[in-house]
């Protein structure tokens, strides 16, 4: 064999050993400096990686993290309301009544009671009407058999009313002071009566009748009484 050749192989031989001797050196010592990294402080690698951005590209995990902060939207604060005008506009106060004046509807209490609720043979019902003003100052009401009207029916039949005939204007306004109820007896007769005021005034049979007290918008309960 020449000897040339063994030469040359010789060399190849020694070069690869050599140059893997000089690896094993590089991976240990590339070894040994993860080890020092990791085991500094956390705030430390924080600012290294902050200010190296080649350390921050080689670090999945810091780059992942950074992604994250930089993509997480941030909550807008909620706007404060104006207040509009009708909110922030004072209340306009209700204009002071004077004592004398007309009653307000809002301001009167309208009941009814009747004496009975089963009426015998020859017993004429009797019903007591209260008008009281809950405002603020004395106040004038009419309180007349047409503008404070009982009416007495029975199904869809309309038996009987103050209103009917009544002579002479039918008014009569009275004052009412705050918080003292107005009182009316009314009695019935038992007989029917109509608006053309005719002289048929027959008699009520038995029966279930309903009695009602209409002032203007202002209505009673229903009353309900029988008459035997």
């Amino acid at each position: 064999m020449d000897p040339d050749t063994l030469r040359g192989d010789g060399g190849d031989v020694y070069w690869r050993r050599r140059m893997s001797v000089l690896v094993a050196v590089l991976i240990v010592v590339a070894v040994v400096a993860w080890a020092c990294s990791s085991g500094s402080s956390g705030p430390q690698r924080a600012s290294s990686a902050q200010s190296s951005p080649t350390a921050s590209a080689a670090d999945p995990l810091l780059a992942g993290l950074r992604t994250l902060a930089m993509t997480t939207p941030t909550p807008s604060p909620t706007p404060t309301p104006t207040p509009t005008k009708a909110h922030a506009a004072p209340a306009a106060k209700a204009k002071a009544k004077r004592p004398g004046e007309p009653c307000a509807p809002g301001d009167l209490v309208l009941s009814m009671h009747g004496s009975e609720d089963v009426y015998g043979p020859g017993a004429k019902p009797t019903f007591m009407i209260t008008l009281v003003n809950t405002g603020s100052v004395m106040c004038t009401a009419d309180v007349g058999p047409r503008a404070l009207e009982m009416r007495i029916t029975s199904g869809q039949d309309r038996i009987w009313s103050t209103s009917d005939c009544v002579s002479g204007e039918g008014t009569d306004i009275r004052e009412l002071p705050r918080g003292i109820p107005y009182v009316r007896s009314v009695d019935w007769d038992r007989r029917r009566s109509s608006t053309d005021c005719s002289n048929d005034r027959r008699p009520a049979l038995p029966g279930t009748y309903v009695s009602v007290v209409h002032m203007g918008k202002l209505k009673t309960p229903m009353g309900v009484f029988h008459l035997r």
